[in-house]
C-alpha cells in the first residue's frame, strides 16, 4: 500500500530552495563526482587487468585441458609412482602443431607444488592472454635438438611468469606433453631489448649455430608492472626425459602423511570453474534491477521526490548521483539496493566489454598490456 505523506509545515514552505548553494559550489560538486567516478573506473581497470584476466585465463586453460585425452601418470595405491629417468635421445612430441594447439604443460616447482600452466602453439596476443604460455613457432619442439622457447605474461592474464626473478641455478623446469616428461635445469638469465631475437635461436645467443644439445628459454616482460621496455630471459638445459605412463618426475613428488607420493595437478579454482564471462552476470543483474525497480515503483513510488515537492525536505544541491538516488522508488533500503545492483551491473559490463576494448585499442593501454613476445 502506498505510504501517505505528511502535510508540509509552514517553515518548510518558506524555504523551498534551501540547500542549493552557489553555481560555483554546484560546479565543484559535479567535478568532484566526475573525478571520483574516474578513480573508481581506474581502480576497476586495474582489478580487471591484474585479477579478472587471470580468472578468464585459468578458465580457458582448464577447458582446454579437459578437451584433450592425455594419459594420466601411473599410480601406486593412494599415490603416484616415480617415473624412471630415461637416457638417450628423447622422443619428439608433438611433431607439429598449429596456432592454439595445446602442445605441453609447464611445471616449475620453485613457483609452488601446484603451479602449472598450459603451453599452446603461437605467441600472438590472444594466445598469451587466454591460454597461459605460448611456444615460439619458429623454435624447436620438446625433445628436438635445439631450443624450446616459450613466452608468457609477467603481470595480468594469470601472470604465469611473474616470479622468474626468483629462479635459482639448479631449479627444475619441466615440460609435460601428451606422453612424456622433459626435465630441464635452470642455468641463468639475462635482460635484453625486444629486438634481441638471438635469445630464441636454436643455440641461445648464437643464431645460425647447429645445436648439439637441448635447451629451454622462457621470455617475459621487464619491468613487471610498467611499460615492458625489455625482456627477462630465463635459460635451462635438458637433463632427462621420462614416460608419463611410468609416473611423475621425482622433482614433482610431494610426500604425503600416508607415505604415498602425491602430485598437484594444478586444479582450477572454484571461481574459474564457474566464471570466465561476465555476460550472464550483467544480464542477471539487469533483470534483478528491473524487477526490484518495478515492484518498488508499484508499492511506494518516489518518496524523496514527494518530500521535496511538498516542502518536507529542502531542495538538495546539484549532484548527479543525488539526482539518480532520488529517482529510485521505495524506502531508503530499497533505493540503496537498487543503486548497488546497478553499480555491480556497470562494473560487470566494464569487465566484459569496455576494458578488453580499451586494452586493445587505446595506445597507452596497448603498450602497458604486457605483450611479451620478442619481436
Amino acid at each position: 500500500m502506498a505510504q501517505t505523506m505528511a502535510q508540509p509545515t509552514t517553515r518548510a514552505r518558506r524555504n523551498p530552495g534551501g540547500g542549493r548553494g552557489s553555481a560555483a559550489s554546484a560546479f565543484l560538486g559535479i567535478l568532484g563526482e566526475i573525478l571520483l567516478t574516474l578513480a573508481a573506473v581506474l581502480a576497476l581497470y586495474i582489478a580487471w587487468q591484474l585479477w579478472w584476466t587471470g580468472v578468464e585465463s585459468e578458465q580457458a586453460q582448464s577447458s582446454q585441458r579437459d578437451s584433450v585425452s592425455w594419459v594420466d601418470p601411473q599410480k601406486n595405491g593412494d599415490g603416484y609412482t616415480i617415473a624412471k629417468a630415461q637416457q638417450g635421445d628423447p622422443p619428439v612430441q608433438p611433431q607439429a602443431a598449429v596456432t592454439g594447439d595445446l602442445i605441453a604443460q609447464l611445471y616449475v616447482p620453485r613457483f609452488g607444488q601446484s603451479w602449472q600452466r598450459n603451453v599452446v602453439e603461437g605467441t600472438d596476443a590472444y594466445q598469451l592472454s587466454r591460454h597461459g604460455l605460448g611456444h615460439y613457432s619458429e623454435t624447436q619442439m620438446p625433445g628436438q635438438l635445439g631450443n624450446v622457447a616459450i613466452a608468457g605474461h609477467r603481470s595480468g592474464y594469470g601472470e604465469p611468469l611473474a616470479h622468474v626473478d626468483e629462479l635459482q641455478p639448479g631449479d627444475k623446469i619441466i615440460l609435460r606433453t601428451q606422453d612424456y616428461w622433459y626435465v630441464y635445469t635452470y642455468t641463468d638469465y639475462k635482460i635484453v631489448t625486444p629486438e634481441s631475437t638471438e635469445v630464441v635461436a636454436a643455440v641461445p645467443g648464437q643464431p645460425g649455430a647447429t645445436p648439439t644439445d637441448r635447451y629451454i628459454t622462457l621470455t617475459t616482460c621487464e619491468p613487471r608492472y610498467t611499460e615492458a621496455t625489455h625482456r627477462w630471459i630465463s635459460y635451462g638445459k635438458f637433463d632427462y626425459w621420462a614416460k608419463v605412463s611410468d609416473g611423475i618426475p621425482q622433482e614433482l613428488a610431494d610426500s604425503a602423511t600416508s607415505g604415498g607420493v602425491q602430485f598437484e595437478r594444478g586444479q582450477s579454482s572454484t571461481l574459474a570453474k564457474v566464471s570466465g564471462s561476465m555476460e550472464n552476470v550483467v544480464v542477471a543483474l539487469a533483470i534483478a534491477y528491473i524487477v526490484v525497480y518495478l515492484a518498488a515503483l508499484i508499492a511506494w513510488r518516489y518518496p524523496v521526490l514527494r518530500q521535496i515537492k511538498y516542502g518536507v525536505r529542502n531542495r538538495p544541491a546539484v549532484s548527479f548521483y543525488g539526482w539518480f538516488y532520488r529517482h529510485q522508488p521505495g524506502p531508503m533500503l530499497i533505493r540503496w539496493a537498487l543503486m548497488l545492483i546497478l553499480a555491480l551491473a556497470i562494473a560487470a559490463a566494464l569487465f566484459e566489454w569496455a576494458f578488453p576494448w580499451a586494452a586493445s585499442n587505446i595506445p597507452y593501454l596497448k603498450v602497458t598490456s604486457n605483450f611479451v613476445a620478442v619481436e
